[in-house]
Parts: structure tokens; C-alpha cells; sequence
């Protein structure tokens, strides 16, 4: 049960830590009304966090706010970070940098193997351009730490060139100051259910970097609140996916000087949705695009939410959830890639 001393003490834990405004918050928590069958005894809600703002929204503006927050309080002009060629994250630092004056360089990394010009040159890349980024490759797509220190060296030579650059990391680090975004989000989304009346038995949420899943996960926990949350793996199996979260959650507890919330039991994840692998949508992905958009006329990509909400109708189908009746679903965004796509969501 929601603790609201508990609340109010992780809120002032928050203010503490160097920020700044990006996003329209709080993003609305609706009702999903038409994508079960009339007989299904679960109620879906999304929280649509699609809906954040900046640079076509999605769930990196929360990240954002704490990253580029820390990069203003240390006197940095410039921002660099890594991730796959059609990375929601490095449009939103992209526009990012734009809205606070900063300059921006992101390195693209192939992590999907493809020829196919809309994924290379569409949807978020174009964004990336038209936000005024500087671009880079890397030719490695599963190489963390190679990608980090790749950018590293662009750090070095732009700090040579009198710049004073902040990195954002890719791989796991002491502090990732990203997941407090969603320490934050915790925080709105219990207010919102307060407000509403709902009392969610589950909520599924993209889990890949770990930030998102990890900072909802200790937020909820630190408030009290011990709503069950499964994480619908995008980028890793399932057995590699629990320990980053369990390596972020603990991170996040010495951040925030929490002490344990987070028990061992609480980390869920499932990969049912994961294949043919990150970036990559199966038939069951597709058809679960298909049905958001022409049942509630919501987009959800290939990458992240499209495969949160198969991954949740899969178990729901498998009876997997019966014991969960109000089930809040975390929309992290995404939109732009759906452009990158074009020959397969043609096909829905």
C-alpha cells in the first residue's frame, strides 16, 4: 500500500538532484477500451509517456531532464551520447540540445543488420538532422563498452577544440542518472491512480537499458507501493535482462540513499515478445501494432512499446495474467521509428 510520508520524502530526495524542464508532464494515464475481447476479465490502462513533448515525446525526455540537468550544473556546452541508428534517445538529445543551446553529437551504432534506406536515413535519423546534430558511426551494434569509448575520443577532441563536453553513457555506470526520470514518473503515476481511483494489480513496462524499468520499479518500492511490475524484454533475453535491472535498482538506492526497497522477487522480466531480436518485429509484434492502431488509434513502434503491448496480450492469451485484473501498460514512445519500417507495418 502507497506510504504518502514515504512519498513525499522520495519527492524532496528528487529535488535535490540537478534538473531541468523538458517535458509536458504529468502524460495521461486512459483507459484501453477496445483491444480485449468484451468477455476478458483485465482492465488495460496506458500511460502515455508518447505524449511528453519534446521532439515527438517518449520516455528519454524524463531521462533527459536529469542528464542534461547535470550537464548545465557543471558548466558543460556540449552533449554526446550513442545508440542504434534509429535511437529514440539520440533524437531526444538531439532536440534536447536545440531547446537548451547546447551542442549535440551522437553516434549511430548498427545494431540491426539492414541495407534498407527508410531505417537508415528515415525517421529518427532525419530527425537527428533536421534538431541540428552532428552524426557518427560505429560499426560495432553490440559493443557497449567499445561504443563509450569511441565517444570518448570524440569527447577529447572536441574538449581540444575548446568545447566542454558531458557524456551521456551508454553502458551501465555508477550513477545512471537517466532512471530518476522514472523514480519521478513512479511518483506522477501514483498520484494519477490516487486521483482516478485505480488500483493496478500489474504493470508491464519496455525493458532494455534498464533505466525506465529500474527507476519505476525503485520509486514504486521506495513509495511503499508494491504494485507487482514485469519488464517485456526489447534488446536482451531474459536471463541477461534481470541482473541490469538488479545492478540499476541497487545503483538507484545508493543514489538516493534508500536503503533496500527493492527485494530479489520484485525483478520480472519476459522475453516473449523479444524475438527475431532488438529492432526486429515478429508476426505477433506486427499484429499487435495493428491493433492498437485500429482499435484505439494509438501508434506504438516495432522496437519498444509494440512489443510491451504483445508481449502483455501473448500472457494474457497464455491466462499467464489472469491473477491481475487492472493492468497499467507504459507507453515509452517511439513514434518516429515507425517511419523506419515502412515495408513491414505496410503490411498490417
Amino acid at each position: 500500500m502507497l506510504d504518502l510520508d514515504k512519498k513525499a520524502a522520495l519527492a524532496s530526495k528528487l529535488q535535490k538532484k540537478p534538473w531541468v524542464s523538458l517535458g509536458h508532464f504529468p502524460t495521461p494515464l486512459e483507459p484501453l477500451t477496445r483491444i480485449l475481447p468484451e468477455a476478458s476479465g483485465n482492465n488495460l490502462f496506458l500511460k502515455r509517456d508518447d505524449c511528453s513533448g519534446l521532439g515527438l515525446g517518449g520516455n528519454k525526455v524524463r531521462q533527459l531532464e536529469y542528464y542534461l540537468g547535470d550537464a548545465l550544473a557543471m558548466g558543460c556546452d556540449t552533449v554526446l551520447s550513442t545508440g542504434a541508428v534509429q535511437s529514440n534517445y539520440m533524437r531526444t538529445l538531439a532536440a534536447a540540445s536545440a531547446k537548451l543551446g547546447l551542442e549535440c553529437h551522437v553516434q549511430l551504432e548498427s545494431r540491426v543488420s539492414t541495407e534498407d534506406p527508410d531505417y537508415l536515413y528515415s525517421g529518427n535519423v532525419l530527425l537527428n538532422k533536421m534538431f541540428g546534430a552532428n552524426l557518427y558511426s560505429y560499426a560495432e551494434g553490440e559493443d557497449e563498452c567499445g561504443a563509450d569509448a569511441e565517444l570518448a575520443k570524440i569527447a577529447e577532441r572536441l574538449e581540444q577544440k575548446g568545447r566542454k563536453p558531458y557524456i551521456v553513457p551508454l553502458a551501465p555506470v555508477d550513477e545512471p542518472k537517466g532512471a530518476l526520470g522514472y523514480v519521478s514518473a513512479a511518483v506522477e503515476l501514483a498520484a494519477q491512480c490516487q486521483q482516478i481511483e485505480l488500483q493496478p494489480d500489474l504493470i508491464v513496462v519496455p525493458s532494455g537499458s534498464s533505466l525506465t524499468h529500474a527507476g519505476l520499479l525503485t520509486g514504486c518500492r521506495a513509495m511503499g507501493w508494491q504494485v507487482p511490475m514485469l519488464g517485456a524484454c526489447v534488446r536482451r533475453q531474459a536471463e541477461l535482462q534481470r541482473p541490469r535491472v538488479v545492478d540499476t535498482c541497487e545503483k538507484l538506492e545508493v543514489m538516493l540513499d534508500l536503503g533496500k526497497v527493492v527485494q530479489p522477487d520484485d525483478i520480472w522480466v519476459n522475453d516473449i515478445a523479444l524475438a527475431p531480436g532488438y529492432g526486429r518485429a515478429s508476426r505477433a509484434v506486427l499484429d499487435a501494432i495493428s491493433l492498437m492502431s485500429k482499435k484505439e488509434g494509438i501508434l506504438v513502434d516495432p522496437v519498444y512499446s509494440g512489443k510491451t503491448i504483445s508481449c502483455t496480450l501473448q500472457l494474457l492469451e497464455n491466462q499467464a495474467l489472469d491473477n491481475f485484473r487492472n493492468i497499467v501498460l507504459i507507453h515509452t514512445g517511439g513514434t518516429p521509428a515507425i517511419f523506419a519500417y515502412r515495408e513491414q507495418l505496410s503490411s498490417i
